[in-house]
């Protein structure tokens, strides 16, 4: 059987999982507890393939390799940064390469992962958009990211892996055929805590309402990055599908629905979107929603000249905010010197196969 005639089976939920590898192995005429095994395999092993799953019997191994695969990517490469950021690029079973960051901190080891291969939504800050847009992730390729980075992080020293954010490249809300049954898994298969999982948008708004709907405790952050329209518009072309106020009403649905964290993200760019006279702006979008705020320095991106906020704006921005009442934290520069923001290493890969192809 061909890869393109079998089942993934990291793209599966835990449920069908269970369904798949039962039929499979009462085909076989094999003992219901081989389910079991397999499932062990996948979750609580990390096996990379078959051959690895040692306690089955050769042929059933054998047999199991033509009825399924499992798509995980292939490091392509790994840059370790002077702070210990550590940034993948994968290569998926079509040459397709995404990014993945592991970002350690004192308390916690927070992996970063993607949801496309490249990304749609032409946001004026971000690498990513570089490269153009390729194709949706399945839920595999996005599970995938998590079983290798798990496995790289135990084998390097940097220990269990304790939050997952989809904010690697992509827009994962553009992609909920593969981002909602990935969610499933990661929380239901290898037992990552709903509230340690965080879905970033833009703000694709069928998409939060969909997430909202879920029963499961995921955290949602917003691209916020402006507070009016019209500005957030010359950063974010999605904003004239999905304005705003329509956001922000999807968003007061969301945190209806109970016990889900929402954040803002909101980027510095000096010149652009960093005045003062913004910040009662956002302090009323985040009280609204009840959002934390994270500033980030905008992270330099060679085709685009913008600089980030000097550090004392950023700190008045921030201090701005509290005196509101708005929670807000500048947040920590991390992996620059491996060009750690979302797209640079994906976009000197692509740089290097044009070279060599011209």
């Amino acid at each position: 059987m061909s890869d393109a005639e079998s089942t993934d089976l990291l793209s599966l939920t835990p449920d069908a999982l269970d369904v798949a590898l039962s039929d499979h192995f009462r085909a076989r005429g094999q003992p219901a507890y081989r389910a079991g095994q397999v499932r062990h395999w996948v979750y609580e092993g990390l096996a990379a393939d078959f051959e690895g799953m040692t306690n089955l019997p050769a042929d059933e191994r054998e047999a199991l390799a033509q009825a399924f695969r499992l798509d995980e990517p292939q490091e392509d490469r790994v840059s370790v940064s002077s702070d210990t950021t550590a940034k993948h690029l994968w290569r998926l079973s079509d040459g397709q390469v995404v990014e993945s960051v592991l970002i350690p901190t004192a308390r916690r080891l927070t992996l970063c992962i993607s949801s496309q291969a490249g990304c749609a939504m032409g946001c004026t800050f971000c690498a990513t958009g570089w490269g153009g847009f390729d194709r949706q992730l399945t839920p595999g390729e996005i599970v995938g990211q998590y079983r290798a980075s798990r496995r790289w992080a135990e084998d390097n020293g940097y220990g269990s892996i304790t939050n997952i954010v989809y904010m690697g490249m992509g827009e994962p809300l553009a992609n909920r055929k593969g981002v909602m049954p990935s969610l499933t898994i990661l929380n239901g298969g290898y037992g990552v805590g709903a509230r340690r999982i965080t879905v970033s948008t833009v703000g694709v708004v069928p998409g939060i309402e969909e997430l909202a709907a879920r029963p499961e405790q995921f955290g949602l952050a917003l691209s916020l990055h402006a507070p009016e329209t019209e500005l957030r518009g010359t950063l974010i072309p999605l904003e004239k599908r999905h304005p705003l106020p329509d956001v922000m009403a999807a968003l007061d649905g969301f945190n209806e629905a109970g016990g889900r964290r929402i954040t803002f993200e909101y980027t510095m760019i000096d010149g652009v979107n960093d005045a003062l006279e913004l910040v009662p702006g956002v302090a009323v979008l985040a009280k609204r929603v009840g959002a934390f705020v994270n500033l980030i320095p905008f992270n330099p991106i060679p085709y685009q000249p913008w600089g980030p906020s000097p550090a004392e704006r950023i700190e008045a921005f921030r201090g701005m905010l509290e005196s509101r009442g708005v929670s807000a934290a500048i947040r920590e520069t991390r992996g620059r010197d491996i060009d750690a923001a979302c797209g640079q290493l994906r976009a000197h890969a692509l740089t290097e196969l044009k070279v060599g192809r011209g």
